[in-house]
Formats: structure tokens, C-alpha cells, sequence
């Protein structure tokens, strides 16, 4: 396990700041909307950030409760009540800062408790960070790329254009990016056989995510102008198969069956949006048909506009589009390739003795000491 560093510290302080600028903006505009008698755009940005704190809450909650299983403390009865008030997010935050400080100064000058030894401390402050990141991760596919699409969608089919508009859309791109990598970084500090992400891999893996979601939200916004009954079809069709996939996968992350679909239902619509390993085995094949797909769709997308409306195709908005779809899906795949060829870790966690036995005892005792993110990796 690496260590949790001053570095670290910094990130995750920034994290937290660029979580409350999130939470503003999307009320910002959202309230915008409103004000103008968009009343739909408003409620729907609104509903997208209920569902997505609502989820995160559940997780939440859900690990605390299995962290303070077995112990002599107990869970507090207050955990409860502040993830009912949606603000659990803000207590993960606390500890995070709590330990995060101990392990990247308190430990390194001499201050530490001399009760708790040095790896502890280290992965007390790796764990919740860790935590943090992967509620992050659902944030950013429940709540950050769904506005994103909204944005860029009123943007193209109604031309109106303001600054809470673009500020929405580069607090989005950036709130993608960041939980993409900080993810990824927390992920390799929780596993031990990971090496360590310096910073030329974390570029290539940045633009790699950033510009294959970006050409396929640009993707699903065309056909979305195409039809908007056309692009609900596509999106339930591609969850479906994503859910149905991470079935096939007989997942162990949570502890509970429901809880377990839960978290199957959420990875689906990961899927929708980018290639998400949830066993932490060797998926060359599936992401090379994951990728395929969609460069089959988003090529079929804009075959279909050049036989279907071909008067669009005049319209300097879609020559822009059209351009960043193609240039990003290229760019994208592109950096997809270097990294897994260069820059990839090439040892993968070792296999649970019962990773096919997810509802026994057996297996939630192995779920439980291994820790919840030893079962699988983030592509």
C-alpha cells in the first residue's frame, strides 16, 4: 500500500471545494432556468441531483454500517440522521481531512498517537479517501455527465447560450476529469499490487476517459435532435445490457443482495457512458467490443443525419459537433491504446478464493477483510 502523501492532502482539500462549487452551480442554474419559465430544464437538473445525493447517501450509509460492524463502539445513532439530510458526503469529508492530515504531517513529524501504528494510520486515510472517490464516481454518472448532455443539448437545439450555460458545462468537464483520476489514484494506494500513478500515466488516462465520454455525450446529443423518443430507446437499451452484463459478472461489492443490485443497477449506467471493470481481471476483448460499439453507433449517427436531414448538415452548429465528435472519439482511442500498451499496471488482483460464491457466508466473510474494492478495477 502507498503512502498517503502532503500531495494527497492538497487534493483531496481541493476536492472538497470543487464539491461545494458543484452543489452551487447546479442551484445556480437550475434557478436560472426557472427564472426564464424553463421550468423543465430546471426541474429535471434539479432531479438528477436528488437521485444521484440520494444514491451516494445509500452507499454511504450502507459502509458505515459495515465498518462498525463488529466493533466496540458500535455506529452512532447521528449517522443516520445526517445522511438522511443528505449531508453524509460532508462526514466521509471530515474524516478524510481527520486522517488524511495524521498520515501526510502528524505521522511524519513525530506527532502521531503512539497507539496507532504508522501502516494503520495510512490505511485508515487511503480507505475513506477511497470511499469518498468512489461515491465521486457515481456522482459524476448519475448527476455530472446526464447534465452535461442537457447542457449541451439545449445548447444545440435552441442556440441560446449564456454564462451560467458555459459555466455549468466547464464545471461538469472538470468535475469528470477529476473524479476520473482521483479515482484511479485512490484506487492503486488501496491495492497493494498496483504500482504507483505518476503524472505522464495520468495524463494519457485523463484524455483517454475524457475525450471517448465527450465524443459519446456529443453522439447521444445528435440523435437525441434527431428524436428524443430514438435517443430514451438507445440509452435503456444500452443500460439493459450493461446491467445484464455485471449480472454475468456475479459482482461481491456490497454485503446485501439488495444492495449488491443496487450497485449493479448504478454500474449500468456507468456502462452507458465509459468501460467500467468490475472484477479486476483482464477485459482486452470487452472493452475492445465495448469501444467498437460505439464508433459503429456514433458513426451511425452521423450517416443517418447525412440521409435523413441533410439540411442540417449545413447548419454551422452540427459542422462543429460533427467535428469534436469524430476528433475526440479519435483522440480518445488513440490515448486509449498508448495507455494500455505503455502505461496499464500489468498485475491484476489476485482472484477471492470465493469470487463466485456472492451471497455465502463464505464470501461475504472474504468481502469483508479484503475490503470493498479488492474485487474489481476501473478501466
Amino acid at each position: 500500500m502507498m503512502k498517503f502523501t502532503k500531495q494527497n492532502f492538497i487534493f483531496l482539500v481541493g476536492g472538497i471545494i470543487i464539491y461545494v462549487v458543484d452543489i452551487g452551480v447546479d442551484f445556480w442554474v437550475a434557478s436560472k432556468y426557472f427564472c426564464q419559465g424553463q421550468y423543465s430544464w430546471s426541474i429535471l437538473i434539479l432531479c438528477f441531483r436528488g437521485l444521484s445525493s440520494l444514491i451516494t447517501q445509500i452507499f454511504s450509509y450502507e459502509w458505515f454500517k459495515n465498518d462498525w460492524e463488529g466493533t466496540d463502539t458500535g455506529k452512532p445513532k447521528w449517522i443516520f440522521l445526517v445522511h438522511l439530510l443528505q449531508c453524509g458526503i460532508f462526514i466521509r469529508y471530515w474524516f478524510a481531512l481527520k486522517y488524511g492530515c495524521q498520515a501526510a504531517f502528524k505521522q511524519n513529524s513525530g506527532d502521531a498517537p503512539e497507539t496507532d501504528p504508522p501502516n494503520f494510520i495510512q490505511k485508515q486515510a487511503v480507505d475513506v479517501v477511497t470511499d469518498i472517490n468512489m461515491l465521486r464516481v457515481f456522482k459524476t454518472f448519475l448527476e455530472t455527465t446526464p447534465q452535461l448532455f442537457i447542457q449541451l443539448y439545449i445548447l444545440m437545439e435552441h442556440g441560446k447560450n449564456n454564462f451560467c450555460q458555459y459555466a455549468a458545462i466547464i464545471i461538469s468537464f472538470c468535475g469528470i476529469s477529476i473524479s476520473m483520476v482521483d479515482y484511479q489514484i485512490s484506487l492503486r494506494k488501496s491495492l497493494p499490487d498496483k504500482e504507483e500513478f505518476r503524472v505522464l500515466p495520468k495524463l494519457v488516462y485523463l484524455f483517454y476517459k475524457l475525450l471517448t465520454i465527450t465524443s459519446w455525450i456529443f453522439s447521444i446529443s445528435l440523435i437525441t435532435l434527431l428524436s428524443v423518443r430514438s435517443s430514451g430507446m438507445l440509452l435503456i437499451f444500452l443500460w439493459t445490457c450493461g446491467f445484464t452484463w455485471t449480472l454475468k459478472q456475479h459482482t461481491i461489492f456490497c454485503k446485501s443482495k439488495k444492495m449488491e443490485y443496487l450497485y449493479r443497477t448504478v454500474v449500468g449506467i456507468i456502462l452507458i457512458f465509459t468501460f467500467f471493470n468490475i472484477k479486476g481481471r483482464k477485459t482486452k476483448l470487452c472493452i475492445s467490443i465495448y469501444y467498437a460499439t460505439h464508433t459503429v453507433v456514433t458513426l451511425g449517427i452521423l450517416f443517418v443525419y447525412m440521409f435523413w436531414k441533410p439540411s442540417i448538415i449545413m447548419e454551422i452548429h452540427f459542422t462543429i459537433v460533427s467535428i469534436l465528435t469524430i476528433l475526440s472519439l479519435v483522440l480518445g482511442i488513440i490515448f486509449l491504446v498508448v495507455y494500455y500498451r505503455f502505461f496499464h499496471p500489468t498485475a491484476y488482483c489476485r482472484p477471492q478464493a470465493h469470487s463466485d460464491e456472492v451471497d455465502g457466508a463464505a464470501g461475504q466473510k472474504d468481502r469483508v477483510e479484503s475490503g470493498r474494492f479488492q474485487n474489481f478495477l476501473m478501466q
